[in-house]
């Protein structure tokens, strides 16, 4: 079976300095014509920084929602930046930390029925605080070190609805033996 969609036009219907909204007129597979409704964004990475068995989440205030969230570090990628390059300075933005090591872990898709954002999840280990530290002036963040054995109880309280952060404990929960 065919699964491909022929894009024949694209409009533009919003550009602003964190995404593009875009209405493209698609041929299906069986060859009727319909419209997308696209969400492009340059995608993110987030930053599971560990050590002693502990891994450092924040708490931050996210307006599309209306809530604190619980999250691990991240961030977009700016343009030409590499995503390594990306987990390093947001890890430095957002927590004054730096990582002797990161590991990529995986990508994943926020919403892929709607969004191409994607994500790209490091691990960083052999942290040591930042001489390049310099908060964000719009970000307001709580930081907090939270010990693996507490994980499950975090997840299944409810607490954590983000779901990059809910993908980085699950991690940590399977792969735990493993951690440093």
């Amino acid at each position: 079976m065919l699964f491909e969609e022929k894009t024949l036009s694209v409009e533009e219907i919003y550009n602003g300095r964190m995404l593009k909204l875009e209405k493209q007129t698609v041929e299906l597979p069986d060859g009727r014509q319909t419209t997308r409704e696209v969400v492009k964004h340059p995608g993110a990475v987030a930053v599971m920084a560990v050590k002693e068995n502990k891994v450092l989440l924040l708490k931050q205030f996210r307006k599309a929602m209306d809530e604190v969230l619980i999250e691990v570090p991240a961030g977009k990628v700016e343009p030409g930046e590499d995503r390594i390059k990306t987990a390093g300075r947001e890890l430095i933005e957002e927590t004054g930390l730096e990582a002797g090591q990161l590991e990529h872990l995986y990508d994943f898709y926020v919403s892929p029925g709607f969004c191409d954002e994607l994500i790209s999840l490091y691990r960083a280990d052999d942290l040591k605080e930042s001489s390049q530290y310099e908060a964000d002036a719009d970000e307001f963040i709580e930081l907090f070190w939270l010990p693996f054995d507490e994980i499950p109880r975090l997840l299944s309280s409810g607490e954590v609805r983000d779901a990059k952060t809910i993908l980085s404990l699950q991690w940590l929960l399977l792969n735990y033996n493993n951690s440093k």
